[in-house]
């Protein structure tokens, strides 16, 4: 990757903050020394498997266990009667408090098992246990079920249908969430008056997270000492301890969860699964052993969460100079039959719709509906359908009116003098540059010299494009349970700090980036911070990585937690010197008096008398070296932003797209290691690729998964994705530290970006896509349509 620097409220780097600092989790990971679910290997450990739907709809009229059961080396078999009536409570904490305590709940009961009937393909049915895998797999073979198949309910008129996914639900319906349009007569004529009106409808492929780690569980109950004990591929640990503490009724301090390396989550780790439940209830059952499943990669991506199956209808008005008037936006959502509470992300959608240009009015509506496929869950900017359909409204409606889309985004584009800025859904812009990071990519791209060299090609008979994409990203999202993170800070008495959150490790590199902050603030070398992490035995309570949250929130309780310790130094240090603490200076673990460097002692030495000399201490001070600080945002968001820009050539006779370059120019805030936020914007960027031109999880019309591996889901590998430039622009935020989040902006805006180039490729042609996937197929199919 390439990189070129800007500056808008520049910090100075610090000795660590702002300096690409190498990994600490590198040479472990790298030399294959991580440790996964998997690696996880206990005495007499069982192994589970099990048994699923093979129809996305149906009643279940016989299941015969027998032949399983009496397999040698299977321990149990479990069907849905045998392991559901031991669920005490099946409720996640990222959704609220649950119903007992003054939650709602319009979602379906969730079940860990089938019961009765079967609601997608891949429906657990039957959970088996045996001596290993390959006899739980051999016993599965084994069950004989028996399934009246019915008409499955698919597609996005699910809501009309009067054959009901969860026909328990007392709402008697198959829609899940719905806002109805605004009726607001004075927008309603300013459309019908509007100069220009536009309406387009796209449409997102379905996708799932293809994590590279699987979701893994090991449990162990023992049932003597009445103790839990879980190894989780999770990005919560914390969620995994009270989920497992509800289903079983186990106090929650019986319960410990642990997760050590986590090979990826991108949002389907965030909450326990119903598989994961049925081990968990089935581990309890059996009481004296502890049980693993690690699924394989087809059950991934046939049983696990799913997302992105999703369309938008936008309708603009634009008037006769082409500035925009307003907008009416209907987002559609397919969630599946057992998604994540409601499983919709429209109203997350509704309010950042606007994005980074000037809306005078926004009328949202949406509707999510269940149907008898894969539940939906959070993937990496779980709400970026908006970013998708408006920036590639932005494209046509330039198209439509005949101007150009570049020239159509900067008329309404937000300027810096503009901020802070409340857009007309009432949420409040500040610290963000989407003026200044579009102006940076456009110049990294040189659209004077691609538009020479695509008239070039075009007498060639050559197709190529040009696309842009611009988003400002919520990150850190700070309300509920993700609104706030604790840290744990020691110094033990020989100098070494000790930082405890509830972060995990899944590739978000924290564990070097807050041994960053903390050595930064409090003075010290980074080889004598280690941040512990991933295991609620010595993790403060939290909800753990997820929602572009861990620079501001987690990183913010690390510095407040750091300044508060450092301060508890100073203070010893200046009694033992005889000083004021307002004249130390903290640098490389030694405090010293300003202009007298030999008046110092080394923290080693601080620590000491701090654990060991209490009478040494100041009057009235605690002894020992141990502060604890908990973090909330000045506000509910924390805004980032960036612009990409892509060029593509796209080939006439086999559809297939190249992609020439990418450019990124990203605004989050002050960078705690650049390295990482190169590496996240890369990951996301790849990801949302993957979206427009190869990832399709497809479905036929008996609800039956097409696309159960790799050689039908396609994910992009390093041979189709060009080299990544990067600029950066550093505002600084309003929270601690001047961080901002951007773990999911890559992925938010890539899809449109990709798809706005191939647009620009073609639009000459007559052709203007607006439906994902755009593989060969879809796109040499456009083109034909055109040519006869």
């Amino acid at each position: 990757m390439s990189t070129t620097t800007g500056t808008s409220s520049h910090s100075a780097a610090g000795r660590y903050v702002g300096q690409r600092v190498a990994r600490i989790e590198d040479p472990r990971l790298l030399t294959g020394h991580g440790r996964y679910v998997d690696d996880i290997q206990l005495p007499g450990m069982l192994h589970a498997a099990f048994v699923r739907s093979p129809v996305a709809r149906g009643r279940i009229t016989r299941i015969e266990t027998k032949a399983a059961a009496a397999l040698p080396g299977v321990r149990a078999v479990l069907t849905g009667s045998d392991i559901n009536p031991r669920v005490h409570q099946f409720w996640h904490s990222m959704l609220g408090p649950p119903p007992e305590m003054g939650g709602q709940t319009p979602y379906p009961p969730v079940r860990p098992l089938a019961h009765g009937d079967v609601r997608f393909v891949g429906d657990p049915i039957v959970i088996i246990v045996a001596e290993s895998r390959y006899v739980a797999e051999d016993a599965a073979e084994l069950i004989e079920v028996d399934i009246d198949p019915g008409t499955p309910v698919l597609g996005y008129d699910a809501g009309t249908n009067p054959i009901l996914v969860h026909p328990e639900m007392a709402s008697g319906t198959n829609v899940s969430e719905a806002v109805p349009m605004p009726d607001v007569p004075e927008v309603e004529a300013m459309f019908a008056t509007a100069p220009h009106v536009v309406t387009r409808t796209f449409r997102q492929a379905r996708a799932t997270n293809v994590p590279m780690e699987p979701r893994g569980i090991v449990v162990h109950y023992n049932r003597f000492a009445g103790d839990m004990q879980i190894w989780a591929a999770t990005q919560s640990v914390s969620e995994v301890k009270s989920s497992a503490a509800r289903l079983t009724g186990l106090p929650e301090p019986r319960v410990r969860a642990i997760a050590n390396d986590v090979g990826g989550g991108f949002g389907q780790k965030m909450m326990l699964s119903r598989d994961e439940a049925a081990v968990i209830l089935a581990a309890h059952l059996i009481g004296d052993r502890p049980v693993k499943w690690v699924e394989d990669r087809q059950e991934n991506l046939t049983a696990a969460n799913q997302a992105r199956q999703e369309a938008v209808e936008v309708t603009m008005a634009v008037d006769a100079a082409g500035t925009i008037l307003g907008a009416k936006v209907h987002f559609f959502e397919d969630v599946g039959a057992f998604p994540s509470g409601t499983g919709s992300s429209a109203s997350m959608a509704m309010g950042v719709f606007p994005g980074p240009y000037r809306f005078p009015v926004v009328l949202p509506a949406s509707t999510a509906v269940f149907t008898n496929t894969v539940g939906k869950q959070a993937y990496r900017g779980p709400w970026m359908m908006e970013t998708v359909a408006r920036e590639q409204m932005m494209d046509h409606v330039a198209r439509e009116i005949g101007m150009d889309p570049l020239e159509f985004r900067r008329r309404n584009i937000l300027s810096a003098d503009e901020f802070p800025y409340t857009n007309c859904m009432t949420l409040v812009y500040e610290n963000v540059t989407p003026s200044e990071t579009m102006q940076q990519a456009l110049e990294m791209l040189d659209v004077e010299a691609f538009r020479a060299e695509q008239a070039a090609a075009r007498a060639e008979g050559r197709l190529l494009g040009m696309g842009l994409g611009v988003y400002l990203e919520p990150s850190a999202i700070a309300f509920g349970m993700l609104s706030s993170d604790l840290a744990v800070l020691q110094m033990d008495p020989t100098g070494r700090v000790i930082i405890s959150m509830s972060t995990g490790n899944h590739g978000h590199s924290l564990e070097t980036t807050i041994p960053q902050i903390v050595a930064d603030t409090l003075g010290c070398d980074i080889a004598d911070v280690v941040l512990i992490q991933g295991d609620t035995a010595t993790s403060p309570t939290g909800p753990g990585t997820g929602g572009s949250r861990s620079a501001v929130i987690a990183g913010g309780a690390a510095q407040t937690a750091s300044m508060r310790l450092r301060e508890k130094i100073v203070q010893i240090a200046a009694h033992l010197l005889e000083a004021s603490p307002e004249d130390m200076e903290v640098n490389a673990s030694v405090v010293s008096v300003r202009g007298t460097p030999s008046k110092a002692v080394p923290f080693a030495q601080v620590a000491s008398v701090a654990h060991m000399a209490p009478d040494s201490l100041p009057p009235d001070m605690e002894c020992g070296l141990e502060v604890t600080a908990r973090f909330r945002p000045p506000g509910m968001f924390t805004w980032s932003n960036a612009a990409h820009a892509c060029t593509v050539e796209v080939d006439r006779e086999t559809g297939m797209v190249k992609i020439l370059r990418y450019i990124v120019s990203e605004d989050c805030g002050k960078m705690i290691n650049p390295m990482v936020v190169e590496g996240q914007i890369a990951g996301g960027v790849v990801q949302g690729i993957g979206g427009v031109l190869y990832e399709h999880f497809a479905y036929d019309g008996e609800g039956n998964p097409l696309t159960t591996t790799f050689l039908d889901y396609l994910v992009p590998s390093a041979a189709e994705i060009p080299d990544i430039e990067i600029g950066h622009i550093e505002t600084m935020s309003a929270s601690l530290g001047g961080y901002k989040g951007m773990g999911e902006g890559g992925a938010i805006v890539s899809p449109p970006t990709v798809a706005n180039a191939i647009h620009d490729a073609v639009a000459h042609l007559g052709v203007h896509p607006t439906d994902f996937p755009l593989g060969p197929s879809q796109i040499r199919d456009l083109l034909r349509a055109v040519a006869t």
